[in-house]
């Protein structure tokens, strides 16, 4: 991107003459090399000057890129400690707007609760590349072990701002494909965080044939850095496994003749802007290009993980724990126990009867403290205004899936019509929307807890898939 490198180069020209400006003569170098990284944001702060301000900036930024694991621990508790909010200056609009309630008093109030440091990470980001550096720096506070009151304070701070620098207005959705730059393709295989591709022939084989897509959000700040990265198979119906996608001998179909886009690995790239949504939009953004480029697509799917399961399923089974499940079902899970189960007709058999319909109950009925569903990629889905489609039984065979989910995998249906509706049920009522096969499920939950053999349930909830999905239309 000329443009990006152009402004790039750019900023690196001012910041350079800031510091000859700032740290030329020995007077000032010294008075430079002394000063501990406080003083310079201090200093950073009170600078008027654009040149000056941002070669304090890149200074700071060098020093903090140098410092290790402890000292950057003490620049954290540093940034909460002395920059937060002038006290004096917060508790006087207080007092104010107690007894003047005008928009004035209320600015003022605003702009006195602001922690000081808020206005030193918009003057860090001045600095080259700046957005790229502070995204790194909350990189290293999620990752560290410190849960303090700091911690939380500072860490609201970096989400407040990056929301607003990472406003969906400021990123541009970009196509990779097989001709995208090598450095961009390095970092697809990078960053790919479900389905892990092992070489650049697996990546070919994602990006190359004629039915696969791949898009990417990027912000002008971090050209060729992607924020987040959705890879798309088209397909003519809805597929049930991720063997069915990957597959290298699968046959390949062109474009026009898929009713189906299947979207089946959404990755994040930069753990500094966890909890920053792009993917919502992307998804959404993606349809809206996919629906004009190839009017034949009907189905907008997805493939997708279910990452909490295995961890709820061991305390549901657990003793101590506060579920309740038939001695008849606890018997069946302990086949979990053997490594090896998914490759056993009879272990499946018995498995797939008894964890079908506590998936369903996983999906529908269980929710988080804050009334949310417990499944972070349901979260996602459901709270985008996707219906719950279908539980893949061994969808997904890999190990990492197996520990996971036991194997489990979920259609998420983007019916375009419906996402408004279904996003407000779940908001307001905290009602999971679901296709009428997997509301089956639920009534083999309870025969599970009555000790009941399902298998009746298992056959009604196949015909209703089989009515539903044939031919991958709904």
């Amino acid at each position: 991107m000329p443009e990006a490198s152009f402004f790039t180069d750019m900023l690196q020209s001012i910041t350079d003459h800031g510091r000859q400006l700032l740290f030329s003569g020995s007077r000032n170098t010294q008075a430079a090399a002394k000063a501990d990284l406080q003083t310079l944001c201090e200093m950073l702060l009170s600078s008027r000057g654009e040149a000056s301000g941002m070669a304090l900036a890149a200074e700071i930024l060098d020093r903090w890129g140098g410092l290790e694991s402890a000292g950057a621990q003490q620049f954290f508790h540093m940034l909460h400690e002395t920059f937060g909010p002038d006290t004096v200056r917060l508790d006087q609009a207080m007092e104010n707007y107690r007894t003047d309630k005008s928009s004035g008093a209320v600015i003022a109030l605003h702009q006195a609760a602001e922690p000081r440091r808020q206005e030193l990470l918009r003057r860090l980001n001045q600095a080259p590349n700046g957005t790229a550096r502070l995204v790194r720096m909350r990189q290293q506070l999620l990752a560290s072990k410190d849960r303090s009151e700091a911690y939380h304070a500072l860490d609201a701070d970096f989400t407040h701002l990056f929301g607003s620098w990472f406003n969906r207005g400021f990123l541009t959705l970009r196509p990779i494909d097989w001709s995208t730059p090598a450095n961009i393709l390095e970092k697809i295989i990078k960053y790919e965080a479900v389905h892990e591709i092992a070489s650049w022939e697996e990546l070919r084989r994602r990006l190359a044939p004629a039915d696969r897509r791949c898009f990417a959000f990027f912000h002008p700040r971090l050209a060729e850095e992607p924020l987040v990265f959705v890879e798309v198979a088209l397909t003519r119906s809805v597929p049930n496994a991720i063997a069915d996608v990957l597959d290298e001998g699968r046959e390949q179909i062109n474009a026009d003749e898929a009713t189906t886009a299947v979207f089946y690995s959404i990755s994040n790239c930069q753990d500094g802007l966890r909890g920053i949504s792009f993917g919502n939009f992307l998804i959404k953004q993606v349809v809206e290009d996919l629906r004009r480029d190839l009017p034949g697509l009907k189905n907008f799917v997805t493939l997708s993980p279910v990452p909490g399961f295995a961890r709820w399923l061991a305390k549901a089974r657990d003793p101590a724990g506060a579920r309740s499940l038939s001695k008849a079902a606890l018997e069946t899970l302990s086949l979990l126990d053997d490594p090896n189960w998914p490759g056993k007709e009879k272990s499946s058999a018995e498995l797939e009867r008894v964890l079908l319909p506590l998936a369903a109950r996983y999906f529908l009925t269980e929710r988080t403290q804050e009334g949310r569903p417990v499944d972070p990629v349901a979260r996602f889905h459901l709270g985008n205004g996707a219906r719950l489609e279908r539980v893949n039984f061994l969808g997904d065979r890999s190990p990492k899936a197996v520990q996971q989910a036991h194997g489990l995998m979920v259609n998420y249906l983007y019916k375009l019509d419906d996402i408004v509706a279904n996003h407000e049920a779940l908001a307001q009522r905290g009602e999971v929307i679901a296709s009428p096969a997997v509301k089956s499920l639920l009534n083999q939950n309870d025969e599970g807890r009555r000790g009941g053999n399902g298998q009746q349930g298992s056959r009604a909830f196949a015909q209703i898939m089989n009515s539903t999905l044939r031919g991958g239309r709904k």
